[in-house]
């Protein structure tokens, strides 16, 4: 039992979420089994109720033009609000998190044309040769993108125990409308996020950092 929770452990610990990637396409089957590996998560009442739309090469370079361009000039509409403030220890975390990102890419306190213009890279997907789209059905509220999120932990967790490099991108959702209707998503699902993938660019400076975690005692509160 050790040696299983030592390498559950260290994928957690390896884990990152990869802001460049090659353009390297994967083979189908070595998605499958990502993707099979996440189905081993659990969810309410075993709904499974996420679903998948997973772009291959070339509607991947596709899509990256159509939002690169759409983005900046479209209003956010995702299908689940977005958080209305980050306050506290959360805003610090936030912060920092940035910070470290633009730290590595050389942008400066004060850039803001810089600091948008990487923003601007997520319609991109950093590169990723592939991206999932995951959406969940609307009647389950906040349960079902609660499995979702489930779902997109194992996806990235076995991506990252096969050499696979990924991004959870919740700005995807800003594009819920025009994701709908270019890849006929019903009217009753929810866009929850893209999740970027492919094989890490190591060499890029957007990947020379990574994020700290809290410590346990500062997320859990003992009783009895």
């Amino acid at each position: 039992m050790t040696e299983r929770f030592e390498t559950l452990e260290a994928v957690l610990r390896a884990r990152w979420s990869c802001r460049a990637f090659r353009d390297t396409a994967l083979p189908d089957d070595l998605i499958e089994r990502i993707v099979a590996a996440a189905q081993r998560v659990p969810s309410w009442n075993n709904t499974q109720p996420w679903q998948l739309i997973v772009t291959r090469k070339p509607e991947t370079d596709r899509l990256r033009e159509a939002l690169y361009t759409r983005a900046p000039v479209s209003a956010p509409q995702p299908d689940i609000p977005f958080p209305t403030a980050y306050q506290g220890i959360y805003k610090d975390r936030r912060s920092t998190c940035g910070w470290q990102l633009y730290g590595a890419l050389g942008i400066e306190r004060g850039d803001r044309a810089a600091s948008a213009r990487q923003m601007r890279e997520n319609f991109r997907f950093f590169g990723a040769p592939h991206v999932a789209l995951v959406t969940s059905p609307r009647a389950l509220g906040a349960y079902g993108a609660l499995d979702c999120g489930a779902f997109v932990t194992g996806f990235m967790l076995a991506a990252e125990a096969l050499g696979v490099g990924s991004i959870a991108q919740a700005a995807l959702a800003t594009q819920a409308p025009f994701l709908r209707e270019r890849y006929g998503i019903a009217a009753d699902r929810d866009v929850v996020c893209g999740i970027a993938f492919g094989y890490a660019d190591p060499e890029h400076p957007a990947n020379s950092y990574r994020t700290e975690r809290a410590e346990p005692e500062e997320v859990v509160e003992w009783w009895g």
